[in-house]
């Protein structure tokens, strides 16, 4: 294992090939556009402006395990495919399709128009995620670390959705509700 320096380096990891090895660009909304036309009922997680490397390189291993067909984000206000995502992914990232766009609304105008519905999370839902259907054509909105999802973002969305949060915190960390949502989803679209 290589030394920590003050915090900022993630860990070795034995399931990541060094940098050197492979290169990671992030796909074009025509590759997007691609994914979502082979797949009967794609599954897309959109996030909005999340800019901490090692929540993004959580959420791609928890998209990987959860079969996400691609994960969408903004070109601006949005951490990349960076070294310490590569490792906090667990090699996720080498995987699940990372398509970072200009105009985020705009492509979720033209995934609409390609079937998709969106359900975005937010506290000011008033119904749970449980209480909503997430089988189908579907993409996951979450929104950045502490402001959430843009104004623009949250409107394109066509259900919101709250997580029951039954202590004093207000809210969970992206990461984290990324794993609550999209393993939700799994379980309603393998469920008879």
């Amino acid at each position: 294992m290589k030394p920590r320096r003050h915090g900022k380096e993630a860990r070795e990891n034995r399931h990541v090939r060094p940098a050197t090895e492979i290169a990671v660009p992030s796909m074009h909304e025509e590759d997007l556009m691609r994914i979502v036309a082979e797949k009967d009922a794609p599954f897309l997680l959109v996030l909005d402006c999340v800019q901490d490397p090692h929540n993004l390189g959580a959420i791609l291993r928890t998209a990987d395990g959860a079969g996400v067909d691609a994960v969408v984000a903004p070109k601006d206000k949005q951490v990349g495919i960076t070294e310490t995502v590569r490792r906090v992914s667990v090699g996720a990232a080498d995987h699940v399709p990372f398509v970072q766009v200009t105009n985020l609304a705009r492509t979720m105008e033209r995934l609409k128009e390609a079937g998709l519905w969106f359900v975005g999370t937010s506290d000011r839902a008033e119904k749970s995620l449980y209480e909503l259907d997430l089988k189908g054509p579907l993409a996951l909105v979450l929104g950045a670390e502490e402001k959430g999802m843009r104004r623009l973002t949250e409107e394109n969305c066509d259900f919101l959705a709250s997580l029951p949060m039954a202590g004093k915190v207000e809210c969970l960390n992206v990461s984290v509700s990324a794993g609550v949502c999209l393993y939700e989803a799994v379980r309603q679209r393998h469920a008879g």
